[in-house]
C-alpha cells in the first residue's frame, strides 16, 4: 500500500517529495538527494537539497572488504549499515529543516552481483532505515529482477526515459560506466566497462582516493600489450543486456594491471575505458549524450573519449553530475509505492516490465 501521505494533488497534477540514497561501488560516499517530483502530462523534478557524506575510514574499509566477510559478519554489517543510513538521513533532514517527506528510497551498497546465479546483494537493511527515521522506505530494487531472469541492472533507464528524454543517451561514469538509449522505440541499457572502481583503486597506490582530473594518468604511458588484452576480454563482445560486478574486475582486470608501472596502469586503463565507451557511442551513431557520475570530472578521460567519437558530450550542472543516480532511485521509490513500472525489461533482460522494491 502507498504511504498515506503520498501523493499530494494540486489541480490537475500530483506532487511527491522523496529522499534518494545512493552508495556507489567506487565508495566516494553516501549521496543523499531530496527531490520534488511533479506528474502532469509528463514527469518533471526539482532537486531541493543534496549532499555527499564521505564515509569514515572504518566504514569505508568494511564496505570495501564486505565481499570477504563471513555470513555472520555480513549480516551484522547489513544491519549496522542500515542504521547508519537512517542516522545519516536524520542528520540531513535536521540540517536542512526538511518537511513533507513522502518516502526514502535506498539503493544500498552492492556486495555481490551474480545475476547468472540468480542473486545480487545490496546491504543496508531498509527496515533499519525506517526504524531510525520513522518514514516509509523502499529498498532492494534489484533482487526481483534477478530472480525473474534479468540482470538486475541497469535500473536508472526508467529515469532516463521519463526525466531526461531530450538526450539521445544518458551515460553514467561511476564505478562502472553504463548507458541508456532508445533503439527502435525501445529503451535499452547495459554496462559498458569498469571505470572508477578500477581507477580509484589504482590511485590508492599514490595514497590518493582518486586521480584528480586524471592528471596522474596523463603523465603515464600506455602499455599497448596490456591494452590489447583488456580490449580482448569477452565481456565487450557479448550482446546486451549485460552487467558487471566487482567479482568480474577481481578476476579479469586487476591481474592484468599488476606488475606495470603505477602511472602507466592508470594511463592504460583510462585509454581502455575511453575506447570501450567511444565504441558504444559510435556503434549507435549517437548525436548528444548526457554524461554524469564522478568520472565526468576526469578531464583526461573525457578528452580521451572526445577524440574517439563525433557524439556531442554534454556535461550538465554539478547537481545532476553528482546526484542523478540518487535522484532516480528516489523516483523509482515513488513509482514503486504507486505500483507503476520502475524496471524496464528492455534494459535488464527480464521477461517483462515490472515494479520492484521492498516497501518497509
Amino acid at each position: 500500500m502507498p504511504p498515506t501521505n503520498c501523493p499530494k494533488t494540486n489541480g490537475k497534477f500530483m506532487i511527491f517529495h522523496a529522499i534518494g540514497l545512493m552508495s556507489g561501488t567506487s565508495l566516494d560516499g553516501l549521496d543523499i538527494c531530496f527531490v520534488r517530483f511533479r506528474k502532469e502530462d509528463f514527469w518533471s523534478f526539482d532537486i531541493l537539497k543534496a549532499e555527499t557524506i564521505p564515509y569514515e575510514k572504518a566504514i569505508e574499509d568494511q564496505l570495501q572488504n564486505a565481499i570477504h566477510l563471513s555470513p555472520e559478519e555480513l549480516l551484522e554489517l547489513n544491519s549496522a549499515y542500515g542504521f547508519l543510513l537512517g542516522k545519516s538521513v536524520n542528520l540531513f533532514i535536521a540540517k536542512h529543516k526538511l518537511e513533507n517527506i513522502d518516502l526514502i528510497a535506498s539503493h544500498g551498497h552492492t556486495v555481490f552481483h551474480q545475476p547468472e546465479k540468480k542473486f545480487t546483494l545490496q546491504i543496508g537493511d531498509g527496515r533499519a532505515i525506517k526504524f531510525e527515521t520513522n518514514l516509509p522506505v523502499v529498498y532492494d530494487f534489484r533482487s526481483q529482477d534477478v530472480l525473474m531472469g534479468g540482470n538486475g541492472a541497469p535500473l536508472v533507464p526508467i529515469g532516463d526515459e521519463l526525466l531526461f528524454p531530450q538526450y539521445d543517451a544518458c551515460l553514467n561514469l561511476g564505478g562502472f560506466s553504463n548507458i541508456s538509449l532508445k533503439v527502435d522505440h525501445r529503451r535499452i541499457a547495459f554496462d559498458i566497462a569498469p571505470v572508477n572502481i578500477v581507477l580509484n583503486r589504482l590511485a590508492h597506490n599514490f595514497n590518493l582516493s582518486f586521480d584528480d582530473g586524471g592528471n596522474l594518468a596523463r603523465k603515464g604511458k600506455i602499455n599497448e600489450e596490456i591494452l590489447s588484452r583488456l580490449n580482448s576480454l569477452s565481456f565487450y563482445h557479448q550482446p546486451h543486456p549485460k552487467s558487471l560486478g566487482i567479482e568480474w574486475c577481481n578476476e579479469n582486470i586487476f591481474p592484468l594491471l599488476e606488475g606495470i608501472e603505477k602511472t602507466d596502469a592508470l594511463s592504460t586503463f583510462t585509454e581502455h575505458a575511453a575506447i570501450q565507451i567511444s565504441n558504444v557511442l559510435n556503434e549507435n551513431q549517437l548525436k548528444n549524450v548526457l554524461f554524469t557520475g564522478g568520472g565526468a570530472y576526469n578531464q583526461y578521460l573525457i578528452e580521451k573519449i572526445s577524440t574517439k567519437t563525433q557524439a556531442q558530450i554534454i556535461i550538465p550542472e554539478k547537481e545532476i553530475i553528482d546526484y542523478k543516480e540518487a535522484l532516480i532511485f528516489a523516483f523509482m521509490g515513488i513509482l514503486r509505492v504507486n505500483n507503476e513500472v520502475n524496471v524496464l525489461a528492455s534494459a535488464t533482460g527480464s521477461p517483462h516490465n515490472h515494479s520492484s522494491g521492498i516497501i518497509a
